[in-house]
């Protein structure tokens, strides 16, 4: 067992833990700690509490001190130089040309290294722009190809539900999202109605897939054969929140209507399948 405190270094970001020492601290508190990046200033996530030895990866790092009035008052000195870091750096990518979109600036804490990240539809060719800023900025630089869902996390906006996106609101990490979800939820499958504001399959498919995922295996699929108070048939829709289903009876006329039942009315003879067609997955591979 082990006593840690969690430290988070962007407002929705990935906690890490760290030896508090002797120091007991509370939610919201600044603290220094050393990082893989040198120095850097981060905000208490989780207050000092202990943990099985299993749920530490890594040796602990201890913390170096609780922020002070001097440190808080860099990190704002910070905040303003990466305001004129980013105008630079786009000055200096459109002086050389390049194909990519400057997203954000950030300073470590220490000033020993400069971050630009940056968004690009291949690979960029960016030796020359280091060189330049290097001479601008007579400081480390590092300039890092991002994803556009790390893009929208970092910049934020509002979603088609018209709420602060989930990923720069409270998701420290993004989950695996796939078109099969959005089929097995029974929605549209239009780019448009699934996609986020990033482009991407939107987050919030994964929320209720657990409960999705449990209610087919008790719920016949569209093409089952199941047995119904009127005969057999062919099960053409079902609702699986109401639980129901739309029924195509072999004893009815070809063109009459499906009849509803419910799921517990029904027996099952012999369950559908969901599936993408190879056209399907074609279509919205990039949105994965």
């Amino acid at each position: 067992m082990a006593e840690i405190i969690g430290v988070r270094f962007k407002e929705v970001g990935k906690v890490y833990y760290f030896d508090p020492l002797d120091n007991k601290l509370n939610t919201g508190d600044r603290v220094i700690v050393e990082t893989a990046r040198g120095l850097e200033c981060g905000e208490v996530a989780t207050p000092n509490k202990t943990v099985d030895d299993a749920e530490i990866s890594h040796p602990l790092k201890p913390l170096i001190r609780i922020a002070t009035e001097k440190d808080l008052n860099h990190l704002a000195e910070n905040k303003l130089k990466e305001r004129d870091a980013y105008r630079i750096c786009e000055q200096k990518i459109a002086h050389h040309k390049l194909e990519m979109k400057l997203v954000n600036v950030e300073y470590t804490f220490d000033n020993s290294k400069i971050l630009f990240y940056f968004t690009a539809d291949g690979r960029v060719d960016f030796r020359a722009l280091v060189k330049d800023l290097a001479s601008v900025f007579r400081t480390r630089i590092e300039l890092r190809q991002i994803g556009v869902r790390d893009e929208a996390k970092m910049l934020g906006g509002l979603g088609i539900c018209g709420k602060p996106f989930c990923c720069a609101s409270f998701m420290g990490e993004f989950q695996p999202v796939s078109i099969k979800m959005a089929k097995e939820q029974g929605l549209s499958l239009s780019p448009v109605k699934i996609s986020g504001t990033c482009g991407r399959l939107m987050c919030c498919l994964k929320y209720e897939q657990e409960a999705y995922t449990d209610l087919l295996k008790h719920t016949p699929k569209v093409g089952a054969i199941v047995n119904t108070p009127e005969g057999r048939g062919l099960v053409v829709e079902n609702n699986l929140i109401a639980g129901t289903l739309k029924v195509k009876l072999n004893n009815t006329p070809e063109d009459a209507a499906p009849k509803s039942f419910t799921v517990k009315q029904c027996k099952l003879v012999k369950d559908g399948y969901i599936k993408l067609d190879k056209k399907e997955m074609e279509k919205f591979k990039e949105l994965e």
